[in-house]
């Protein structure tokens, strides 16, 4: 048997999920999964990095400390499954994004958490870096998923959109037909409504959305946010924490002084929910399952899901894969692409110029 390893921590940076996984023509297999948070300190470095607050010895340093963490994190998924590691093929790491600017005369990426440390401390070939090769022939080097759901999520009797809902969100549109597969981030999800959580309250996270059912929508403060030019952007198109973040909110908010804190976070979680709609395609018969860190807040769920009607909505458990795991499972999948000789992006989602076979190799 063949098994990979995947490894990811998006962008609400709260800890690296691993999952030890094979896969079998159109079937999944997960064999073992694991979640290690980020120390306090190390997630508040991390923020500050990713607001150019960071010097260089100050990235090189959670360069190395983050590529410890992610070895850390496929040890113990290895060590939780009955698999041994030399059965294991490779590892993918997605790595922890720092900066995304696709955009501009001199585009980039970039992902710390030192491959070589964990190909090192493992014993394992590890691929990473996924995102500079689709960038280098144009694209936008995100998303990259969506190759990932068009191979294990796409249905001949349903048009589907897989919708992502971590610190940002992004849609997979697969057409029922066989036309081409497209996507794109449609702007915040979880990103804003952590950062203002934890600027007001202390808390990285607002629990079950209880703090935003405290309050209620600011309509114009809604009318304003979702005036930023991002969302009425056409794809091929990708953002982060570059654009979306606190300072955004706080730029927002000085201009609604009449604002709570509670109607903010429900102001922030409705934006997530009307973004998302007002990108999805007008044409009927979509049937929408959600993966990412979002599923598990109700209220947003709720919310998404009266934005998005009439369309139906699921998680991607009635696909048989929960939706913690979709991304990391991904990266797995990704690093087999890579190994194989087979590409890994999508051109109509991306943007690139051509399909191309993503990654760099880190032998054990």
């Amino acid at each position: 048997m063949h098994a990979w390893l995947g490894l990811m921590s998006g962008t609400s940076m709260d800890g690296i999920d691993a999952v030890l996984v094979s896969f079998e023509e159109q079937s999944i297999r997960i064999h073992a999964t694991q979640t290690v948070a980020y120390p306090d300190d190390i997630r508040h470095r991390l923020l500050a990095v990713t607001q150019n607050h960071g010097t260089p010895d100050e990235i090189g340093e959670l360069d190395t400390l983050i590529g410890c963490l992610f070895a850390t994190a496929a040890n113990k998924a290895i060590e939780a499954s009955d698999i041994p590691a030399s059965a294991i093929q490779a590892i993918g790491s997605h790595g922890q994004t720092i900066r995304h600017q696709p955009s501009g005369s001199a585009p980039f990426s970039i992902q710390i958490g030192n491959p070589a440390i964990i190909a090192e401390r493992t014993g394992i070939a590890t691929v990473a870096d996924f995102r500079r090769r689709d960038m280098a022939a144009g694209g936008q080097g995100a998303p990259l998923v969506p190759a990932f759901h068009k191979a294990f999520f796409s249905s001949r009797t349903e048009s589907r959109c897989i919708l992502n809902l971590g610190g940002i969100a992004n849609i997979t549109l697969i057409p029922a037909d066989q036309s081409p597969v497209t996507g794109f981030d449609t702007g915040p999800a979880n990103a804003l409504l952590d950062a203002w959580c934890l600027d007001q309250t202390g808390r990285p996270y607002d629990a079950d959305g209880h703090w935003a059912a405290e309050g209620v929508v600011n309509d114009k403060l809604l009318h304003d946010m979702l005036s930023d030019a991002y969302f009425a952007k056409p794809a091929p198109k990708s953002t982060g924490k570059e654009r979306f973040n606190l300072e955004w909110v706080k730029t927002q908010v000085r201009r609604h002084p009449e604002a709570h804190a509670a109607d903010v976070q429900r102001t922030l979680l409705q934006l997530t929910a009307n973004s998302i709609q007002q990108q999805l395609p007008t044409e009927g018969g979509l049937k929408i399952y959600v993966c990412g860190g979002g599923a598990r807040n109700p209220l947003l769920m709720d919310v998404l899901r009266q934005a998005v009607e009439p369309a139906e909505m699921e998680v991607t458990d009635k696909l048989g894969l929960d939706p913690q795991w979709v991304e990391p499972v991904a990266f797995a999948w990704l690093a087999q692409q890579t190994l194989s000789g087979m590409t890994g992006n999508l051109p109509d989602v991306t943007g690139a110029i051509g399909p191309r076979i993503l990654g760099a190799i880190y032998p054990a």
